[in-house]
């Protein structure tokens, strides 16, 4: 199992990060060491993850900033915090943006790896094939791998943009996707002129996805999008 997971791990403590991040190569389980929430993001937004180690306080953003705006983009992807704290506000604060788990320093290696284990055991089925598996939406199917919708008998292949965005919709459907994390996550930053720009790749997509009438790309009023599929 932890050959397939790839794991986020935020931790600011250069030493403490050093050394899980080797243990959990050691363990094969592939991982990205990042020493602040700011670089946190920048790299969930930058590769594919299937699990986030977030540090709750760090510089830049703290564990539970970025766990917030993870939060906006992805529903599912399991996250497990760390602290030096054991304060009852701070764990329920943390279930509250989604956690998994939380875990207080100190802590042993092998209670780490159990509660990994434990997680992904929970959710392995969502998480492994995440990144593999088709989405259906209605009667069109859309490969993100591949990056091809096919929709009434026809593929076609869609831009890296394009395919980025009906991502990030199809994982969040019938739900709302943030506008501003969206802009971040796939244009790096939320200015006007990416803005314009995302707004001219959803039109794009409501093209491509018109055949199907039970598709629709809602824009939510100050929030974002949402992908609607109906019965």
């Amino acid at each position: 199992m932890s050959d397939q997971l790839r794991i986020l791990l935020a931790e600011d403590d250069a030493n403490l990060g050093s050394l899980l991040c080797t243990f959990l190569k050691a363990k094969s389980y592939k991982t990205e060491l990042a020493v602040n929430g700011k670089e946190a993001l920048k790299k969930f937004h930058m590769m594919p993850f299937d699990f986030l180690i977030l540090d709750v306080m760090m510089p830049e953003l703290d564990g539970f900033a970025v766990a917030e705006e993870v939060r906006e983009i992805d529903k599912n992807i399991p996250i497990l915090f760390l602290t030096a704290k054991a304060m009852k506000e701070d764990k329920l604060k943390a279930f509250d943006l989604g956690a998994d788990d939380y875990i207080t320093k100190p802590f042993s290696m092998e209670e780490l790896l159990a509660r990994i284990n434990a997680i992904s055991k929970r959710t392995f089925t969502q998480v492994t094939k995440s990144e593999s598996r088709n989405f259906e939406i209605g009667s069109a199917v859309f490969n993100p791998n591949t990056r091809i919708l096919s929709i009434v008998g026809e593929e076609r292949k869609l831009t890296t943009k394009e395919s980025q965005l009906l991502n990030l919709l199809c994982k969040n459907q019938n739900e709302i996707l943030d506008r501003q994390a969206t802009l971040r996550a796939i244009w790096g930053d939320d200015n006007y002129f990416n803005g314009r720009s995302m707004d001219v790749y959803i039109a794009k997509l409501r093209k491509l996805l018109k055949e199907e009438p039970r598709i629709e790309i809602m824009n939510v009023h100050g929030k974002g999008f949402k992908l609607s599929v109906g019965e």
